[in-house]
């Protein structure tokens, strides 16, 4: 895996990674927006796709993104195997 990548698949990451996170547990945009405002996060559905589908979000929110779909292991591997995905399919 090349860690000097361009930005762009290091968005894709962070897109694929929480939608297959989501998608494993089941958890639609509106369901997350009302597991995040139970912690105090006020984001509407709308604007959880739009800044998952860019892959553009601060620390803070992916973390609490981690803590509310209850992931428990944060692979290095896993995250490996997506960007190495990625950098094989850019599209």
């Amino acid at each position: 895996m090349n860690q000097n990548i361009a930005p762009n698949p290091w968005r894709k990451l962070v897109n694929r990674y929480i939608k297959s996170e989501m998608t494993k547990k089941g958890i639609k945009y509106e369901e997350l927006s009302l597991r995040l405002a139970k912690t105090g996060t006020q984001q509407t559905a709308a604007n959880l796709r739009n800044k998952i589908n860019r892959g553009i979000l601060g620390a803070d929110l992916f973390v609490q993104i981690v803590f509310v779909l209850e992931i428990n292991h944060l692979s290095r591997d896993q995250l490996s195997e997506i960007l190495d995905e990625i950098e094989k399919n850019p599209t």
